[in-house]
């Protein structure tokens, strides 16, 4: 198998958000990127998107031969994998559409090439179904938005996934800055997600309740546990609230109240209320301030908090920044 080194050319097929912030972030680390997408007008969109976040690229640190004109359209699936060194995949998320894209691009690419799809919850095993050629090659590389600032991607194997594929991937993510976290088993929703699900689930029933608007729930997070979270995550934050015996005094503690009913778990029923509630919610929040507004007042912050999180937890390695 080829090295990362060797990558040269990534086409990625499907070029909505997602796919949009992988272009930029593949452009930024100086690639020649390859977008497919059947969608009318979907050059213009995306060269605008692009556009757009390109000065955040520029903020973090452009790579050797970075640019936009390195960015290429091909409607036609075959060719636009002609010589296609990494594939990354971002149809709609639904199963039957992208097995079928996942089964063609198996068809035309490159044996050599990683077919990485960008899906938020379906199994890899399932996409390699229909994968005639090579389904060795197909892996799950879950990004969060805005992808091309946001450094975690979940790489995840199927059962007939070469793991050799998954190293070649992560090193590949690597190299442009972000933090592959190989999951160790096929699991619903991967990891991040099931985890932002969980709040999600509990932050509905808490308006449906009338706890709380949208608003002062956003409050809760931002400026308690979140705080937090950025740092050390679940499990540290935990440990350093049992105080010198850390997570064992904290188990001993406060183990017997995970019996308690604080939560509800199931999501509430998104009824017609439910749903006006959460848009009017947020609309207030956000005002007359336009989208994209709001995109760059979030990329600044996601670039400086990056900055600060490196200064203070580089990596795991907690024995020099303590």
């Amino acid at each position: 198998m080829t090295s990362t080194s060797s990558i040269k050319q990534v086409t990625v097929v499907g070029t909505g958000v997602i796919g949009n912030g992988w272009i930029t972030r593949f452009l930024a680390n100086g690639f020649r990127v390859v977008a497919s997408d059947p969608a009318p007008e979907v050059e213009a969109r995306t060269r605008d998107a692009v556009s757009r976040a390109w000065s955040s690229m520029e903020k973090m640190g452009l790579a050797e031969g970075a640019s936009q004109d390195n960015l290429f359209f091909e409607p036609d699936l075959e060719k636009a994998l002609a010589e296609a060194d990494f594939v990354q995949e971002n149809v709609p998320e639904r199963e039957e559409l992208k097995r079928s894209v996942i089964a063609s691009i198996d068809q035309f690419a490159p044996k050599e090439a990683v077919i990485a799809s960008s899906t938020s919850g379906i199994l890899p095993s399932t996409l390699q179904a229909d994968c005639a050629h090579h389904p060795e090659r197909v892996i799950v590389a879950h990004p969060f938005n805005p992808v091309y600032l946001m450094p975690l991607v979940e790489l995840v194997g199927g059962e007939k996934t070469d793991d050799a594929f998954v190293e070649k991937a992560r090193q590949f993510y690597e190299s442009m800055n972000m933090k592959p976290l190989v999951v160790r088993q096929e699991i619903e929703g991967h990891i991040a997600d099931r985890l932002m699900e969980a709040i999600w689930r509990e932050s509905l029933h808490i308006v449906n309740d009338g706890a709380a608007s949208t608003e002062e729930i956003d409050a809760s997070i931002i400026y308690g546990p979140g705080l937090r979270w950025a740092l050390m995550g679940p499990f540290m934050t935990l440990h350093m609230g049992g105080g010198k015996q850390g997570m064992r005094h904290l188990l001993e503690q406060f183990g017997p109240a995970l019996k308690l009913p604080w939560t509800k778990l199931e999501a509430p029923e998104l009824t017609d209320e439910l749903s006006e509630k959460v848009i009017t919610g947020c609309e207030e929040q956000t005002g007359d301030v336009e989208m994209e507004k709001l995109e760059e007042r979030r990329d600044a912050f996601l670039i400086e908090l990056q900055q600060l999180l490196e200064k203070y937890w580089p990596g795991a390695n907690l024995s020099g920044n303590v």
